[in-house]
């Protein structure tokens, strides 16, 4: 498929009328990996942007251009590592920790485990019985048979999946429940009058976005949002675990809040907040929020004509569907490890083919592009006919619909996803030093994306939407 066609797919599932589509410049291949990545992100991207556009007409705007370039688009999977604080790189994450990455088990079959937050690696070195090196972790796992520890690691609510081929996926239990699920779901779930919104020259401005995300894939769908001018606040417990370069990343063009929602009071203080919100964003495991009382029927009933957007692992559905999950385990679980590992093995001429993670955030990032996309053609929906309205995303649908567009038998030798993205790069003050990012790689003739804040301080703000005329500041704290 080409990006127009992938484009016009997306368009079609979110039950919107067709619209105008962006000008897709380049081709794939870009990142060397047999799946077209530059073609899903450039899709996905542009399908929130031409939604933004339209909602932005409805608004009293001109019609305008819309242009993504892929190879532009296919950077922006690993924006995280453009982000340099005062000219200096950002520590990453420990990805090389010896509880994070490919194991061999005692039947043959690899699996990824994922040992989670730091804090959290303990437990999983506890069930190998192992000490945190990967030669002790590597003993450890080759003792188990895969599908035993795979089994054992959700049990103890921790993460990890078993390679499978693409076939093994579409013939396991989880597989076969997302067999017929679309990369965007929309479900109308209750009804609301269409909702009128003034004249204005962005396309989102007065949209307030509720953002209950971590990591990468949520975030990337409030980012997104916030780049056509919605207002997004990011709330979450303060004794959760979070990762300093993802949320400089992801935080950009969002204010932040602290609520721990297991306290009666801070739960009700997030129910407030909602009766004004348009969009409620929620990446954490499915039902997890539901159990706190944050469910979509319920936030519905608070807020008429509110869309509740669920990103998940594994998906929404069948006896997978509360599992945690990152982006490796999805790649790992899906075929897409186990493709990776082939492609390699035949380009580099090895008869072995050990499985291989596509060098870039792939799941993560389009997942997050995909929710935005979803909740803007909601937003849509609402506009022009009321309603109540549930997206649905995981990175398993993302690569089982990454894995429909077909593969490139050629890639380049090497990818610099730095090269060529001047015209993209932004920087910002905080109080921290001066950030450097990438920043949106959408282009908008009329209503340019920008992100109109930069990442704020954890907390620094109070619970409050922008038109309250309070201070908005949490104590003794500014934003960034």
């Amino acid at each position: 498929m080409a990006p127009r066609q992938s484009f016009d797919f997306l368009n079609r599932i979110t039950g919107l009328a067709p619209i105008t589509a962006p000008v897709f410049e380049g081709a794939d291949p870009i990142i060397p990996t047999p799946f077209v990545a530059g073609e899903a992100a450039a899709a996905s991207l542009g399908l929130s942007a031409s939604i933004a556009g339209e909602i932005s007409r409805l608004r009293g705007g001109d019609r305008q251009i819309i242009s993504i370039d892929l190879n532009a688009a296919a950077s922006s999977l690993l924006s995280f590592a453009f982000i340099k604080r005062s000219g200096q790189g950002l520590v990453r994450p420990a990805l090389d920790a010896p509880v994070v990455g490919l194991y061999r088990c005692n039947d043959g079959r690899w699996i990824h485990l994922h040992g989670g937050f730091p804090r959290q690696w303990p437990r999983m070195l506890d069930l190998l019985n192992a000490s945190n090196t990967h030669e002790a972790v590597a003993n450890a796992v080759a003792k188990w048979n895969s599908a035993a520890l795979e089994d054992a690691i959700a049990f103890m609510k921790m993460c990890g999946a078993v390679v499978r081929s693409p076939d093994e996926w579409k013939d396991s239990v989880q597989g076969k429940a997302l067999a017929n699920t679309p990369p965007i779901v929309i479900k109308k779930i209750g009804d609301a009058p269409p909702l009128r919104l003034a004249e204005s020259s962005n396309p989102l401005d007065g949209v307030r976005v509720l953002d209950l995300t971590r990591v990468l894939a949520g975030p990337a769908c409030g980012r997104t949002l916030a780049s056509y001018g919605a207002e997004v606040l990011n709330v979450r417990a303060e004794r959760l675990d979070t990762i300093e370069l993802f949320d400089l990343d992801t935080g950009q063009g969002k204010r932040s809040t602290f609520l721990d929602l297991v306290k009666p009071a801070d739960a009700e203080t997030l129910r407030r907040l909602v009766r004004d919100a348009h969009i409620f964003v929620d990446s954490y495991r499915p039902g997890a929020l539901a159990r706190l009382g944050f469910t979509p029927a319920s936030l519905a009933h608070i807020a008429r004509g509110i869309t509740y957007v669920s990103v998940s692992c594994y998906g929404h559905e069948g006896p997978w569907a509360g599992r945690r999950g990152w982006e490796q385990l999805a790649q790992s679980a899906t075929g897409l490890a186990y493709e990776q590992g082939a492609f390699n093995a035949r380009r580099e001429k090895k008869g072995e083919a050990p499985p291989a993670l596509i060098p870039a955030a792939l799941c993560d990032y389009v997942t997050g592009y995909l929710a935005a996309a979803g909740a803007a053609a909601a937003l849509l929906r609402r506009i022009r006919e009321g309603g109540s309205w549930q997206v649905q995303v995981s990175l398993s649908a993302t690569a089982m619909w990454l894995q429909s567009l077909g593969t490139v038998s050629q890639v380049p030798e090497h990818w610099n996803p730095f090269e060529g993205l001047d015209p993209y790069l932004g920087s910002c003050e905080t109080e921290a030093g001066r950030l450097d990012f990438l920043g949106p790689v959408v282009r908008m003739s009329k209503t340019p994306p920008v992100w109109r804040r930069p990442p704020p301080i954890p907390g620094a703000d109070k619970p409050l939407w922008l038109d309250t005329h309070e201070d908005l500041h949490a104590p003794e704290k500014q934003s960034a």
